[in-house]
This record gives C-alpha cells, sequence and structure tokens, in this order.
C-alpha cells in the first residue's frame, strides 16, 4: 500500500477537487466546464482570462489550484521522429513518463492494406469482407477543415501545435476544438461527400489547370498539405502510478513497488504536456502503474478527456489496460461504456502466468476470463489482448495452441509484443523472441483459431522505449514509462470496420 499523496496546491485539472471546491462555496459547476474549456482551447491561457467568471470564483482558484503541479523536466525524440518521451516531475519530486506516437493512419488502416494487398504489411490481420464506419470518416473531417483555410493554411505555434482550435478538434475529435464564433466540423456520424470526390482538382479548369487561379492553386496546397499532416494521428500513453505493486517479471516499473497513485489532475496534466508535442488522438492507460489499482482517478481522468467539453476524444479511442484487476474490469463496463479494454495477459495457462505475472496468483485465469467476457457482453466492445513474447518462455507453438484454444470463438485482438529489451540490473534476465518464432505464433492464432492478430509496431527503442526504462537508467526518484509501445494497433481495432473471420 503506497503511502498517500496530497498536493498543495491542487491540480486545476482534478475535476472532483475543484468540483467540490466549488460546492463548498456555492459556486455553480458550470464556471468549471467554462474554464476547463478556455484552457483547452487557449494553452497559454490562465482562468483570469476566461470571460465573465465571477471574482470569488478566481480568488478561490488563485488560494487553492494552480494550472500545473507538474513539469516537464526532459524531452526525447525518437532518431525517426515518430515517439517523444516526456519525463514529468510531480510537486513532491517524483517523476512519471508520459509518450507521444505519432504514425500515418491511412497506411495503417486494415481496410486500405486489404486493398493494397497483404504484402504491404505482413503484422496486420487483413480483413476482405469488412464494412467501413460512417461514424469514424475522419478524413472527411480533415478535408473539411483544410478547405476552410483557403490560401493561408493553418497557423502554427513556437512549439509546433496548431494554433487554430477547430484543427485540434478535427485531430482530436469532438469537443473543446470548436472555436468560438467559427463552425465546428461535422457532427460525428454526419454523412460528408468523401475527400477523394470533393477535394479540389490540380487539373480544375483543363489538363494544365488553366482557370484556376494562383490564389486558389495556392489554397489548394495548403488544404493538401494539411490533409496529410492530419492523417498522422498522435497516441498517448500515460501513466497512472508511480511504480507499480503487480511485479511482472518483464517489466522495469514492476521491479520498483508502488510509490504513489497518481490524481486525476496529474494524469490529464500529462495529456495537456502532450498536446504541446502532437493533436493527441487517441490516449492508453498502459504507462507506469496499475490503472484499475487507482480507479477513481483514471476514472475521473477518462470523464474528462472524453467529455464534449473537455478534451472531447471519442470514448472508443480510450483503452485502459490492465493486468487484471476482477472486481474493477466489471464496475468499469459499468461507469465507462464504451471505453477500450486491454487485458495484459502474456500466458495461456493460470501455471506460467504467475510465474511472469505475480498478481496472476490472486486473480486466478478462469475468473479472469469470466469477468472479461462479462465486460464485453456488458459493453459490447471487442478486447484486446496484450500478450509480450519471452523468448523460450511463452513464445513457443505449445502457447500458441493454447491461446488459441483459450480465446478462440470470442471477439478480440491479440496484440503480439515482441519484448522490449530493458535495463535488467537485477535480473530474471530474458530475451527477445527468436527470428521467425512470432510469425509461427501468430500464424496459429490467425489461420488454426481465426483470431485477429497483430504485431506491435517497435517504437522508441533508442530513446528507452520500455516501461520505467527512462527513470530507472537514471537512477530518479520512482520511474514511468510506457508498458507497451501503444501504437496503431488498439485504434484500428476499435474502428468499426467489422473485421469478418481471417482468410
Amino acid at each position: 500500500m503506497a503511502p498517500p499523496r496530497k498536493l498543495s496546491p491542487n491540480s486545476v485539472w482534478d475535476s472532483s477537487a475543484v468540483l467540490a471546491a466549488f460546492e463548498e462555496e456555492g459556486i455553480k459547476p458550470l464556471h468549471a466546464h467554462r474554464i476547463w474549456g478556455h484552457l483547452i482551447r487557449h494553452p497559454e491561457a490562465t482562468w483570469h482570462d476566461v470571460p465573465d467568471v465571477p471574482k470569488a470564483t478566481l480568488a478561490l482558484l488563485d488560494r487553492y489550484f494552480v494550472k500545473f503541479t507538474s513539469k516537464v523536466v526532459k524531452c526525447q525524440n525518437s532518431s525517426d521522429g515518430t515517439t517523444t518521451k516526456l519525463l514529468v516531475q510531480l510537486q513532491d519530486g517524483m517523476q512519471v513518463e508520459a509518450v507521444v506516437m505519432t504514425y500515418e493512419s491511412t497506411s495503417r488502416d486494415p481496410q486500405v492494406l486489404a486493398r493494397a494487398g497483404p504484402e504491404v504489411d505482413p503484422h496486420l490481420p487483413i480483413d476482405h469482407c469488412a464494412v467501413a464506419d460512417d461514424d469514424d470518416n475522419d478524413d472527411d473531417d480533415v478535408f473539411h477543415d483544410a478547405t476552410e483555410y483557403g490560401d493561408h493554411g493553418p497557423d502554427h505555434g513556437p512549439d509546433g501545435a496548431r494554433a487554430d482550435a477547430t484543427a485540434d478538434a478535427t485531430a482530436n475529435g469532438t469537443g473543446a476544438g470548436e472555436e468560438e464564433g467559427r463552425p465546428a466540423a461535422r457532427a460525428e456520424g454526419d454523412e460528408s461527400t468523401e475527400p477523394s470526390s470533393s477535394a479540389p482538382s490540380s487539373t480544375a479548369g483543363g489538363p494544365n489547370g488553366a482557370g484556376a487561379g494562383p490564389g486558389r492553386a495556392r489554397g489548394r496546397a495548403a488544404a493538401a498539405a494539411l490533409v496529410n499532416r492530419l492523417r498522422k494521428r498522435s497516441t498517448l500513453c500515460v501513466s497512472s502510478q508511480v511504480g507499480c505493486q503487480m511485479g511482472c517479471t518483464f517489466c522495469a516499473t514492476g521491479t520498483m513497488g508502488l510509490k504513489g497513485n497518481l490524481t486525476a489532475g496529474e494524469i490529464i496534466e500529462q495529456m495537456v504536456h502532450a498536446r504541446g508535442v502532437a493533436a493527441i488522438r487517441n490516449v492508453v492507460f498502459m504507462g507506469m502503474g496499475e490503472p484499475l489499482n487507482n480507479y477513481e482517478p483514471v476514472r475521473a481522468a477518462v470523464a474528462m478527456m472524453t467529455d464534449s467539453k473537455g478534451f472531447g476524444l471519442k470514448r472508443r479511442h480510450v483503452t485502459v489496460s490492465t493486468v487484471g484487476v476482477i472486481p474493477r474490469i466489471k464496475q468499469l463496463a459499468e461507469d465507462l461504456p464504451g471505453v477500450s479494454l486491454a487485458l495484459s495477459l502474456h500466458a495461456p495457462t493460470q501455471e506460467l502466468r504467475s510465474t511472469i505475472v505475480p498478481s496472476a496468483r490472486a486473480f486466478k485465469l478462469p475468473a479472469l476470463m469470466e469477468a472479461v467476457r462479462h465486460y464485453q457482453r456488458t459493453s459490447s466492445q471487442r478486447v484486446f489482448y496484450e500478450y509480450v513474447m519471452l523468448s523460450g518462455v511463452n513464445d513457443g507453438e505449445e502457447q500458441a495452441h493454447e491461446l488459441g484454444k483459450l480465446l478462440k470463438g470470442d471477439d478480440v485482438v491479440v496484440n503480439l509484443i515482441p519484448w522490449n529489451p530493458i535495463y535488467q540490473p537485477e535480473g530474471p534476465f530474458f530475451e527477445a523472441p527468436r527470428d521467425g518464432s512470432v510469425g509461427k505464433f501468430q500464424n496459429i492464432l490467425r489461420f488454426e483459431y481465426g483470431l485477429h492478430t497483430t504485431v506491435r509496431q517497435e517504437m522508441g527503442q533508442d530513446i528507452s522505449g520500455a516501461c520505467g526504462q527512462l527513470v530507472v537508467e537514471s537512477g530518479g526518484c520512482g520511474g514511468g514509462g510506457c508498458s507497451k509501445e501503444a501504437t496503431r494497433d488498439i485504434e484500428d481495432g476499435v474502428r468499426g470496420v467489422k473485421l469478418g473471420p481471417v482468410a
């Protein structure tokens, strides 16, 4: 049990603390929502910049709250530009990590890959009979915003984040990105013209572009550039605790023990910091800590992330990962319907799982599987199974068949994660799977058991991308990091592409 942490002053992003303080002083909650929305739309603003806020409200916030209780003390970028790791120092000096991963959305879409042929990316499941989801035609939104910029294109701040709020809404979903006085992007589920048919043609007016003036041509170029830029989607991997008590033997954070729980405000601050790096479209609770062991702050943070008046993320674009806290899995479907669940399974049998995931001794595999299936029945959500592959431990053909039998017939995506070497000063010492073993494992699941299976793309290895690695190696107080290099697998799995049987 970690010692309790009490912040003073508290974070303005801690919704429970702010609303409780407002209630005690008789201040209407609507002022809190207006303040959060303004700060999200205008990152450089303070609550004193929010119009028509009562003086008593400002005085209370000045007395008990601050905009940030944390600060970024180190920022590392991977050599390929896809990954940024933020080392975040908390008010009490402890540290956690948040990781931003960016990738091309269209090139990773299973349906695009299916049309291009399976040779494009053999790691992704190819579905030949899928139906696109009208709810997720995000390129329509992108093009709508791109054409509105005309000749000028979007403004960019000095930190590389887009200053225009509507472009932010396009990349993040809906909600606070809607700029005051300006029409928002089309509502979710609204039918729009496909960008391929409505985009301005570079040959309009004739084969040489006759009839298109230089201003219009510049507008087209700006629109095309913005479309390409916004097709990149960024996933933020957040930490929910300082350290972790689950003790997974292959995880750097698992060796630290639990130092403390993060508040909802500290979790949200990771997102606010990350928005200075990229427009965040997805959030995965796959960083340091077991999210379901810090349930209330995680629940409050997810609620703000998905609130249309807040950050406006789509619920299915937020994924909560767990090693398997059975009572909270059952509660999750009730409290956060529509949010995605990822189970860190890592072994197909109770005996093997208990050797590499010590918490499995308390939460037995049969009861855990029943809890996950209850979640799935209640929420109607596809479940992700994370499976870190350790050479000679759980990556054999025998384990592949055992896993296939365990999950056969369930609506799942199995995400195979080749083990990312971590700093192991005291062991146990693992090795990454040998060449070819991951492919064999995947093929057994896909072709013999009909399970949709992906292989996690490696991102950020040159900046200590494994869980807690950066802080462990630097000797910091506590540690942090993403337990998995979360990438496009999560979003592609929850897209409503109606994945059918594996061919």
